[in-house]
């Protein structure tokens, strides 16, 4: 795919992407497949991946009470539990607000942990990156941001966000909708969205302008990008998923280059008329 060579042109030291279709074939790669970066937020959509994996195991429920009160594993995963950011301290009643918490993430792995009676970086381990061959791909840390990974394991995991093995259709597919529907909140690196819509641990594209997806992206595209200049996001209209990964943080280059990239993936797949 002649769209992948652009991450040459990114002002990064190092950057490696990848697409994979529905049908789990990789359309293209670019750049050190094998190498390790640190995910970031990416993060979160593995931890919310074992959290399902927790869910249909019979370990945890969606509605059981988690977190803050009156949150549940619902609001958890969908940001809406009223966590703040970076403490663990409610800011608003849950569900009344989308509250992007990193928070509420290590309190969703905690949970987990309890539940299962198993530390989270290693039921994360067992439940999805083993499965999945991701061998390279380790949680060290925070469940919300600690992770580090390849593309080639990110491919894995991409193949399974569009036709799960690990999960139902039915438990990927409430994931990837709309949670909470009509919230407004602050979109990292975004600024404030009305609505501002996430699924149960993946964002949604829907019409949120300015977005970090394409403007060819259509609005069922879910994913998550990260601060470390990390990111991964499937469109299901397109029948294909993407991941690239930077070894330099977030900010106005990637705000930049990043839509620019996807819109050229899309043509590339067809997704878009030239």
């Amino acid at each position: 795919m002649d769209s992948l060579r652009m991450i040459e042109t990114w002002p990064v030291p190092t950057a490696a992407a990848a697409v994979v279709r529905a049908d789990g074939t990789v359309a293209g790669t670019h750049g050190p497949m094998e190498r390790r970066f640190e995910l970031a937020s990416v993060t979160k959509p593995l931890a919310a991946y074992a959290v399902l994996v927790a869910l249909e195991e019979g370990a945890v429920e969606l509605d059981e009470p988690a977190g803050p009160e009156g949150a549940t594993v619902r609001h958890l995963l969908a940001h809406t539990s009223g966590l703040a950011f970076d403490e663990h301290r409610a800011m608003a009643a849950p569900g009344t607000r989308r509250i992007y918490s990193n928070a509420g993430f290590e309190t969703l792995a905690d949970h987990v942990a309890k539940a299962t009676e198993i530390p989270f970086p290693q039921y994360l381990r067992e439940a999805v990156l083993d499965p999945l061959g991701m061998a390279d791909t380790e949680l060290p840390g925070s469940a919300a941001k600690d992770a580090v990974s390849t593309a080639a394991d990110l491919v894995r995991f991409a193949a399974e966000l569009q036709a799960p093995r690990l999960l139902h259709r039915t438990t990927l597919d409430e994931a990837t909708s709309v949670v909470f529907p009509g919230l407004g909140g602050v979109l990292p690196g975004y600024g404030n969205q009305k609505p501002n819509d996430w699924g149960l641990g993946f964002e949604i594209r829907d019409s949120k302008s300015p977005h970090w997806t394409g403007a060819s992206s259509s609005p069922r595209t879910f994913g998550h990008f990260g601060q470390s200049g990390t990111f991964l996001w499937v469109d299901p209209d397109a029948g294909a998923a993407c991941v690239a990964l930077t070894d330099r943080a977030f900010g106005p280059w990637a705000v930049e280059v990043w839509p620019v990239f996807t819109d050229a993936v899309l043509r590339d797949l067809g997704a878009v008329r030239p």
